[in-house]
């Protein structure tokens, strides 16, 4: 299993929408979530003291191909549908990765 955790901005005028939208997650989009061996996943949501708000994601991928499985789920219609209503409200960071939506962080402490 390996940890991952990503941010991202959030439009302030699409807070609400954001919320709105993870309160009723489509479940076939949670489903491929877990066929793609996602667990434990999380969206925390933080305005910060600069007043911009930003989505912290954690989850753990249990699989062995996590390129693979990034690939199928990004191939699914369902879930690019959803993308279609999530990615209007995010606002990337310009220090993220080139192929990176989600810039990725590296894990510097844990503890079970």
């Amino acid at each position: 299993m390996k940890r991952y955790g990503m941010v991202i901005g959030l439009r302030a005028d699409k807070v609400e929408e954001y919320n709105r939208l993870h309160a009723a997650v489509w479940p076939d989009v949670l489903a491929r979530i877990e066929q793609c061996q996602i667990r434990n996943y999380s969206i925390y949501l933080r305005q910060f003291d600069d007043g911009k708000y930003y989505l912290f994601s954690y989850f753990e991928y249990h699989g062995s191909d996590f390129a693979a499985d990034s690939a199928r789920m990004a191939a699914d219609p369902t879930t690019q549908a959803w993308w279609a209503h999530c990615m209007p409200c995010q606002l990337p960071l310009e220090t993220r990765a080139e192929d990176e939506w989600w810039a990725g962080m590296e894990e510097v402490f844990h503890l079970d």
